[in-house]
């Protein structure tokens, strides 16, 4: 669903307020949060996606590491998954289903997490998603409202598997790009919550279907900050211009452009690659995270070297304009 679809489906619901909800449907964070007592809160998410990759396997796994994701991005830990899974009936989809579902148990026990349930429906479209439930300090849940001016804004993963993906469908990815694309989104963001925890983090998001850049409104909203974002030193997956270029490009890029490009400002010749590798919805993408400037170096060597070799420091956050976006490239473009 398109994030002004949303914005109108949920605007107005009678919902309970609680002081126990921590993060609420209010709130529209990653995950939601629930206090169970003072020192332990409950996070709960769901997520389900499509086929991305052709490998069953493969897709399973991507599916766990979406799902478990918004765990990590609100400073939790997972604890267990709840699989929800739309297939067609047949004794060869059968075999498929317990392939992708011997994926998705991989990534969850790789977490740390249990599978200990679910739902199906048969469905003629493949659709595979996890309710998870993870576990939270109260103290130390992260969101999308803390950045502050002088932050620096680090990126832990490449983005553009939407684009690769698409180009996939079409039969005119490079092998060698679809590789990358699923090493990426198979890549849990177990570790770079945990190297995260370990410096002074103000925000977190991980950066999901509405993209870079309509997460990154989210966190400037939220923050009542700007984020002021260097397309150029955004890191992409191999490919990703170039298929831009061809007019690979999914349907939510559109959508998500559609509904938050009020929300930004531009700065020197954005191409129209640029805005499509800003709003190119992610599936199992990586956290962007507000942190002191002054740690920045540090940990991304320290996401670096623990696998995530292409966190990069990709802008900063400044007073104004507030609530904005801006998104820029140097006077060499």
């Amino acid at each position: 669903m398109s994030p002004g679809d949303l914005d109108k489906l949920l605007c107005g619901l009678p919902l309970r307020r609680d002081p126990r909800i921590l993060v609420g449907m209010e709130e529209g964070d990653d995950a939601g949060v629930v206090l169970l007592a003072e020192d332990l809160a409950l996070v709960q998410t769901v997520d389900m996606i499509t086929p991305v990759v052709d490998d069953p396997r493969l897709y399973g796994q991507v599916a766990a590491a979406n799902a478990l994701s918004d765990v990590y991005a609100m400073g939790g830990t997972p604890l267990t998954a709840l699989a929800v899974v739309c297939a067609p009936a047949g004794r060869e989809e059968q075999d498929l289903l317990r392939q992708v579902l011997e994926g998705a148990l991989e990534k969850i026990h790789e977490a740390g997490a249990f599978l200990v349930g679910g739902h199906t429906v048969e469905d003629p479209e493949w659709k595979i998603g996890f309710a998870v439930t993870g576990t939270v300090r109260p103290s130390a849940i992260w969101n999308r409202a803390g950045a502050r001016p002088g932050d620096a804004l680090i990126l832990t993963k490449a983005v553009g598997c939407g684009i690769v993906s698409t180009a996939l469908k079409a039969g005119l990815a490079n092998p060698e790009d679809v590789v990358s694309m699923t090493r990426s989104m198979t890549l849990l963001n177990r570790r770079a919550a945990e190297i995260l925890a370990e410096y002074e983090v103000h925000a977190v998001t991980d950066v999901t279907g509405f993209g870079l850049g309509g997460h990154g409104c989210e966190m400037a909203r939220r923050s009542s900050v700007a984020l002021w974002l260097d397309l150029e030193a955004v890191p992409l997956l191999p490919g990703v211009r170039g298929y831009a270029g061809m007019g690979l490009v999914p349907a939510g890029t559109r959508r998500n452009r559609d509904f938050y490009l009020e929300l930004v400002e531009t700065r020197g010749d954005l191409t129209p690659e640029d805005l499509d590798v800003l709003f190119d919805p992610q599936t199992s993408g990586g956290l962007l995270a507000a942190v002191r400037e002054r740690n920045a170096g540090s940990l991304v060597q320290a996401l670096r070297d623990s696998g995530y070799d292409r966190a990069a420091v990709v802008g900063k956050i400044a007073e104004s304009p507030a609530g904005r976006l801006v998104a820029r490239v140097g006077a060499s473009r």
